[in-house]
């Protein structure tokens, strides 16, 4: 059964994935160490957010 409220939630983590998977070291997980890593999705995530923002009036 199609619910439109989940489908959108939905789109909107397929999204934020094919954005994180832009930066190499995500989508390789090129780095060795697992806190290196968390670091580095902590920090787009960081990043999305503050352009996020900045895009509010």
């Amino acid at each position: 059964m199609f619910d439109e409220v989940d489908y959108r939630g939905r789109n909107v983590v397929e999204r934020r994935f094919c954005h994180l998977k832009q930066w190499r070291g995500l989508a390789t997980r090129y780095d060795g160490l697992a806190i290196v890593y968390r670091a580095a999705a902590v920090l787009n995530a960081v990043i999305a957010w503050i352009r996020r923002l900045s895009d509010m009036p």
